[in-house]
């Protein structure tokens, strides 16, 4: 499976892109997509939302389960991936692309540098 080097990821199956210096986007990741079958509804927050570093921001109904997503820092949602509102299948298609979720403003001290790097999410996922 893919794991970008350039992202940073969380144990809940969450990445993290960094766009400039003071946000980030997320999305799940392809083994998270993988381990939920074909996505069939995502609920995202609205724009605006203060979310606190584990806090659920919304959910990713699969025709296996329905699992949470977690903010993986601090910050406020400045955009949200209307296209998979839309089109959730992209979650499955594109998760590190078209799939992305939504768009953090990050708050406080909060730096994608605490987050895991690719090979440590490898070696969390293969075990």
């Amino acid at each position: 499976m893919s794991t970008p080097e350039e992202l940073r990821y969380t144990e809940e199956h969450e990445w993290v892109a960094v766009r400039d210096g003071e946000s980030v986007r997320v999305g799940i990741t392809e083994y998270a997509q993988d381990q939920l079958g074909d996505v069939v509804f995502v609920d995202l927050p609205e724009v605006g939302l203060t979310v606190t570093a584990g806090e659920t921001f919304g959910e990713v109904e699969s025709t296996k389960s329905v699992s949470e997503l977690f903010a993986p820092l601090d910050g406020e949602v400045v955009a949200v991936n209307d296209a998979v509102a839309d089109s959730p299948e992209l979650i499955n298609s594109d998760p590190y692309g078209e799939g992305w979720l939504i768009e953090l403003k990050l708050s406080g001290s909060a730096t994608p540098d605490s987050l895991l790097d690719a090979d440590a999410y490898q070696r969390l996922t293969n075990g």
